[in-house]
């Protein structure tokens, strides 16, 4: 199936979700099961009845929540970034330094050398294959992205209003250098199967975030 495909192509009407304890356990179910799968098959290798088959629910439960293929994607995207931010949180609240930006590099770098540098970043390899075929998509990826980038530009902002760094830093220039280095640096990572080239794009990053200290 791709991304398009809809209830009609399997006989059943869209229904509007219900929001009973239950059947937001049984939506958190299915969108939870759809990322694992597509984060190891990509978007293209998951159909519905793969997801469907793992989650263990039938087609119109599926369709009960979400319209079509597109819709559960959607669901995934913002599970992933929600997924990655929660992981990150106890470092992105408390980035209000050069130690505690350094601790948060620390704290990326761990969880990639735990996964053996294999998989990569869950946002980055969705992006990766629906950013040029899917354009429906390509909005929810940028929001992707901009909610993982907003609490590293607060702190740096908090950092700035602290003293840290110059009033003249710009604070959204800096905050995309920094993901822009996690995501390249996830992504050469994962070809090397080496730590080595994430945390070097994120300690030049750092490096140039520190280049505008007080």
């Amino acid at each position: 199936m791709t991304p398009t495909d809809t209830a009609s192509t399997r006989g059943a009407v869209p229904a509007r979700p219900r929001h009973t304890a239950a059947g937001r356990r049984t939506r958190e179910r299915i969108v939870k099961t759809a990322a694992e799968l597509i984060y190891r098959k990509g978007v293209a290798g998951t159909s519905i009845p793969d997801v469907q088959q793992a989650a263990r629910v039938s087609a119109s439960q599926i369709y009960h929540y979400f319209r079509d293929k597109t819709e559960l994607v959607r669901a995934v995207i913002a599970y992933q970034v929600e997924q990655t931010i929660e992981s990150q949180q106890p470092h992105l609240d408390r980035l209000d330094s050069f130690q505690a930006l350094r601790a948060w590099c620390d704290a990326v770098v761990t969880a990639q050398e735990r996964h053996d540098c294999a998989g990569g970043c869950a946002i980055g390899s969705l992006a990766s294959e629906l950013v040029e075929t899917c354009e429906p998509l390509r909005g929810d990826l940028a929001r992707a992205f901009d909610r993982w980038e907003t609490p590293i530009r607060a702190g740096l902002g908090r950092m700035r209003q602290e003293g840290t760094l110059v009033a003249e830093a710009d604070i959204d220039q800096l905050a995309s250098a920094l993901l822009a280095a996690v995501q390249g640096g996830l992504l050469l990572s994962q070809v090397r199967r080496s730590s080595q080239p994430l945390r070097a794009a994120i300690e030049a990053a750092i490096g140039h975030v520190e280049s505008f200290a007080a």
